[in-house]
């Protein structure tokens, strides 16, 4: 009875016909414990790493919410179907349902499912197949084209567009906005995969898209049906002791951590099938070890300032 009484306290009702037995709440409340564990790499049996119990759930009603973002993970094989009617449409007003700073939706979406287009598209991303595969392809953009064409039409000036907190504000609500489209694909059965080179090369991304002024692409996101039978599991994080901070920075040393982190990834990618070049560590630290290592990247600054997003900012008391 407590438990009913819970779960009517939750964000959403269940009719009576529908209501989640005890059975099966308890069901489901392991299966969400051990996707906890799951993502910290405890499933890869690993008893050197560093990680927390478990903690209780505090609300059963969210126990779906949960098993839908703890089972997230990358895909990268799509099988050749199409995704129903509407389902584009639902996932922008899931999109649009996310935060946005001000209320000022500085973002824009480009879907793309023309085969020849995405071709086009994939080329200009490091040459993915995967965004071939997938029948959808998303492109979130920062756009202050909008917002630029509104201040004209109000007859203000807009001095505050070219400066580095209104492209940061439209990354930001781009992002919040793709993840809110994520979880309602999850939550659908889809696969989704973040695709960041899309900041390749943004000039030419934005001319093949045809993007006006003060408008980039921040990332991509395929979407589509997984294909049975991948072998893709959770990928494990980092400890929470490594991210968490409470009340005040702790700049403790987490050298033991991160070992006993490379130790999880290590039995994760064998279990995978994959043969990376050394350690989480040893591939991060590389990821960021020379310009090159960005992959054209490096001249965002300028791809923005060319693209009217960023202009130079003056030092505190100049005019």
């Amino acid at each position: 009875m407590a438990v009913s009484r819970q779960l009517r306290r939750g964000p959403r009702v269940r009719p009576a016909s529908d209501r989640i037995t005890h059975k099966g709440i308890k069901r489901l409340r392991e299966q969400v414990r051990s996707l906890f564990a799951e993502r910290y790499g405890r499933a890869a049996g690993d008893p050197g790493a560093t990680t927390a119990p478990v903690p209780p759930l505090p609300n059963l009603a969210s126990l779906p919410i949960f098993q839908t973002l703890l089972t997230h993970r990358s895909v990268r094989r799509f099988a050749a179907r199409q995704l129903p009617s509407g389902t584009l449409e639902w996932l922008v007003a899931a999109a649009q349902s996310a935060s946005t700073s001000s209320n000022l939706q500085t973002w824009s979406i480009v879907a793309i499912s023309d085969p020849a287009r995405k071709d086009a598209i994939s080329r200009l991303c490091a040459d993915q197949a995967f965004i071939r595969e997938a029948p959808l392809f998303l492109i979130f953009c920062a756009d202050l084209a909008r917002l630029s064409a509104i201040s004209a039409q109000e007859g203000q000036p807009g001095e505050g567009l070219g400066y580095l907190e209104m492209f940061l504000m439209a990354a930001l609500d781009a992002t919040l906005a793709a993840q809110n489209a994520v979880i309602a694909a999850e939550g659908l059965g889809l696969g989704t995969c973040y695709v960041g080179a899309a900041r390749n090369k943004p000039r030419e991304l934005a001319a093949e898209l045809g993007c006006p002024e003060r408008v980039v692409a921040v990332f991509g996101l395929a979407i589509g049906v997984p294909l049975p039978g991948q072998r893709t599991a959770i990928k494990p994080r980092l400890p929470q002791p490594v991210v968490l901070h409470r009340e005040q920075w702790r700049p403790e040393d987490r050298t033991a951590e991160l070992a006993g982190y490379d130790r999880i990834m290590r039995v994760f990618y064998d279990a995978q099938g994959m043969k990376p070049d050394g350690t989480w560590t040893q591939q991060s630290a590389r990821r960021i070890a020379t310009v090159a290592s960005l992959r054209g990247r490096h001249a965002l600054r300028e791809a923005l300032q060319s693209r009217g997003l960023l202009s130079a900012e003056p030092r505190a008391g100049t005019a």
